[in-house]
């Protein structure tokens, strides 16, 4: 692929330094690992595939972006059965229909003398042409992201939950940043956008869509990160409950659950205990509030009875 344009040599993308304080900027704190996926993407202008449990941030890392760099966001969200009219473009039908009427006197007036059938049909195909022009196109995610003249950022949400067609209707996107519309011909980006890809896992994607991607995993993060986590997105959160909080989201995440809470369930979670003026764990308040993080009734069921152990537990080291 032929790239439009060199990176910038300054800017919020300038460096993977300058990516991290950026996001954290606007209230996103990215990893090394990160932050370096997004300086490569943006400089080889590749696709990002980021992959990794449901509230680990990935969603999030595409909304920041584009809150960073003063670009639209344009989202599409991948269900089962999205075809090429909903993700890309559809004609306004009733937008034709309706000229279609209006028109109708002016046809039969160009048409009332031809002398042929055939010329006829000639003066019919150039006026059925008008109606699969410009002013009738409806442009959705896809198309509307290649034409934004300053750029965009591009987010395909959950695309493993698209059919296989579909993903290989992307690959001509995402390697070329341009599709083929059959009346109107090819359409080129004039500003690639960045593109993010994000993934659950609910099925393998193939190895041609993953080729043109870089990868990036967004694991859960440790203790450390997520307390920076949960200080930039709840200000104001007491340090010590903050610290407290973490402590106990990790305990649960070591036990057999069949959903361990994501980062995004760990900062509801802390908003909770702010509106409910809490100053440290408590065993009551965590109760009342556990289905905040667990979300499936055997997984608050089974950890109930240790909620007490699981609230001392991470302060066992201060102590000793």
């Amino acid at each position: 692929m032929t790239l439009s344009a060199p990176a910038p040599s300054a800017g919020p993308l300038s460096s993977v330094d300058a990516i991290i304080e950026g996001l954290a900027g606007v209230g996103y704190i990215a990893s090394r690992r990160i932050a370096t996926a997004l300086f490569m993407a943006s400089h080889l202008q590749k696709p990002i595939l980021v992959e990794g449990s449901a509230g680990v941030g990935k969603t999030e890392l595409a909304l920041s972006t584009a809150t960073l760099l003063g670009l639209p966001l344009i989202r599409m969200q991948c269900y089962e059965g999205l075809d090429e009219s909903k993700a890309l473009y559809e004609w306004k039908y009733g937008k034709q229909l309706l000229y279609t009427q209006l028109l109708k006197d002016r046809m039969g007036e160009a048409l009332g003398d031809a002398t042929s059938m055939d010329e006829a049909m000639v003066r019919l195909h150039g006026m059925g042409d008008l109606f699969f022009s410009e002013p009738f196109l409806e442009p959705r995610p896809l198309l509307r992201a290649l034409r934004e003249e300053g750029g965009a950022v591009l987010l395909i949400d959950e695309v493993d939950k698209s059919d296989e067609a579909f993903e290989a209707f992307l690959l001509e996107i995402l390697s070329a940043y341009q599709v083929s519309v059959p009346e109107l011909g090819v359409i080129k980006a004039k500003v690639p956008p960045i593109v993010f890809l994000t993934s659950n896992n609910v099925r393998d994607l193939g190895d041609a869509l993953k080729r043109r991607c870089l990868h990036l995993h967004i694991p859960l993060p440790d203790a450390k990160l997520e307390e920076r986590i949960v200080a930039t997105r709840v200000p104001g959160i007491e340090t010590s409950l903050n610290k407290q909080l973490v402590g106990f989201v990790q305990s649960l995440r070591g036990l057999d659950l069949r959903k361990s809470p994501s980062i995004s369930e760990t900062v509801d979670w802390a908003r909770v205990l702010i509106l409910l003026h809490a100053h440290a764990l408590e065993t009551e308040t965590v109760r009342d509030t556990l289905n905040v993080l667990l979300k499936f009734e055997q997984d608050i069921a089974a950890v109930e009875p240790q909620i007490a152990e699981l609230i001392r537990a991470p302060l066992a080291p201060v102590g000793g």
